[in-house]
């Protein structure tokens, strides 16, 4: 069993280390919460005064905390990690931050002559207190095979994201779609009712059309990640589909933000002329809008 430090004892932090202790690890705690340390204390963890004195003697110190300023100063502040981490020792990252913080810590540690990877974690609180969390490691090969035991003490399923800094990256990337599509989704839930449409209804046809299941894992495999651009359902139809959503939307007064939005988005692909290609172009159009080179010309 390992020798752990575990900073940041919050909604997350705290399951997490409860679920190391009880697993048999030797968990060190701190928070700045006094209490937070006494209820993980209660499950087997020793409370400690400081970073500096959680990392003492630790094999892993984990860091689970609201912010990059935060895990910053943890890690380098005064009574921080450093003072005390074994260069032997790997510091694990699992906050969600931005991910150039991430990298620059990555750098930074090693130019102290530490060890630092990046890896956040997927689901919610709930998850985090059955010990099923989804983890999405970062760092060297190396870094996670010798993540990986401590790592599945709190989770269920390990993801190698690809290097160091990619945890975090995926980790953004996928929070930013769920976020996004939570908006749009309530946009169409809205618009079902004050059609007078069962929302029971909406929901089957939707169960089985990338409109529930996402565009990464059923039309864009099958279209445009294979090169073909061939219509299916070309974006002319598609945006005239969603003209008439947005049309019924603004008669019956229910506002469409994100709707609108998306129409720009197919109004620029047919300006560009698309308009006659299969509608997962609109991944090609915004390759262009980026400044980078589409997979599959015009």
């Amino acid at each position: 069993m390992a020798r752990i430090a575990f900073i940041g004892l919050g909604q997350m932090g705290a399951p997490m280390a409860t679920n190391l202790a009880r697993k048999g690890h030797q968990v060190r705690a701190f928070d700045v919460s006094a209490a937070a340390v006494e209820n993980v204390v209660r499950e087997g963890a020793v409370g400690c005064d400081s970073p500096a004195q959680a990392a003492q003697d630790a094999e892993f110190v984990i860091t689970m905390l609201p912010n990059g300023d935060l895990v910053r100063q943890v890690l380098f502040g005064e009574g921080g990690v450093c003072e005390t981490l074994s260069p032997q020792a790997l510091a694990i990252d699992m906050s969600t931050i931005h991910p150039l913080q991430t990298d620059a810590l990555i750098r930074d540690m090693q130019a102290k002559g530490f060890q630092l990877m990046d890896a956040p974690v997927g689901r919610t609180s709930d998850h985090a207190i059955a010990g099923t969390l989804l983890l999405l490691a970062g760092g060297t090969s190396e870094q996670v095979e010798r993540a990986t035991p401590v790592l599945m003490a709190m989770g269920n399923e390990l993801i190698n994201a690809g290097g160091p800094g990619m945890g975090i990256r995926v980790k953004l990337i996928n929070n930013y779609m769920s976020i996004a599509l939570n908006a749009l989704s309530a946009e169409a839930a809205v618009l079902c009712e004050a059609l007078g449409l069962s929302f029971d209804v909406a929901l089957k046809v939707m169960n089985g059309t990338p409109a529930g299941k996402g565009h990464f894992t059923t039309s864009w495999p099958n279209k445009v990640l294979k090169g073909d651009l061939s219509p299916a359902f070309m974006i002319d139809l598609a945006h005239k589909d969603l003209g008439i959503a947005l049309d019924v939307a603004n008669q019956l007064h229910v506002p469409m933000p994100l709707g609108a939005a998306s129409r720009e988005v197919y109004n620029q692909a047919r300006a560009a002329g698309r308009g006659r290609q299969d509608w997962t172009a609109i991944l090609e159009q915004a390759r262009v809008s980026a400044g980078l080179t589409p997979h599959v010309s015009l």
